[in-house]
């Protein structure tokens, strides 16, 4: 039985929706991250627990340039 993805939304300071596909598409690229939906000046992301933390997602996120946190 597979566990369902855990889902978490993450605050972006100062990123556009046009930013948001940057930080998306980034996201995707990591192994573990299944859905990634950006809006202005945030993200939600699904992703599986047994593989990443909430810090592996803000850090990949921060990588893009961006502060990020968990709302």
């Amino acid at each position: 039985m597979t566990t369902p993805p855990t889902r978490v939304l993450l605050g972006v300071r100062g990123m556009s929706r046009d930013a948001g596909r940057t930080v998306a598409a980034a996201l995707l690229a990591t192994p573990g991250v299944q859905r990634a939906t950006p809006d202005e000046g945030q993200i939600e992301v699904y992703y599986d627990a047994t593989e990443l933390t909430v810090m592996d997602l803000v850090r990949r996120v921060r990588a893009q340039g961006f502060l990020a946190g968990m709302l």
